[in-house]
């Protein structure tokens, strides 16, 4: 097993055995109106809300797409037909070499 897979079991544990030991009733108030909720029920889902922010969070960022009209209008490449960039030295680089 991984360590990130010993961990989250780990976790899981410890998040079972903090609900199971809180099964009775408080009041608690949730958006200024005061409710009576089992410990079990809040805890699980807060961490439930918690969890699923953590994903939203985390998850990689989708890459934004580049125009291909972008490209073919650059300056400092000569493309081909298909749009591929074939050279990527500017005219003053050429300058400069030669």
């Amino acid at each position: 097993m991984s360590f990130k897979t010993i961990i989250a079991l780990l976790l899981l544990i410890f998040i079972t055995a903090v609900l199971l030991q809180n099964t009775d009733e408080a009041e608690f108030t949730i958006l200024f109106i005061p409710m009576t909720v089992p410990k079990v029920a809040m805890l699980t889902s807060v961490s439930v809300s918690a969890f699923l922010l953590g994903v939203l969070v985390a998850r990689p960022r989708r890459k934004a797409r580049r125009d291909e009209d972008d490209d073919l209008d650059n300056d400092d490449y000569i493309n081909d037909g298909d749009g591929r960039r074939t050279d990527t030295l500017s005219d003053e680089d050429r300058e400069y070499i030669s």
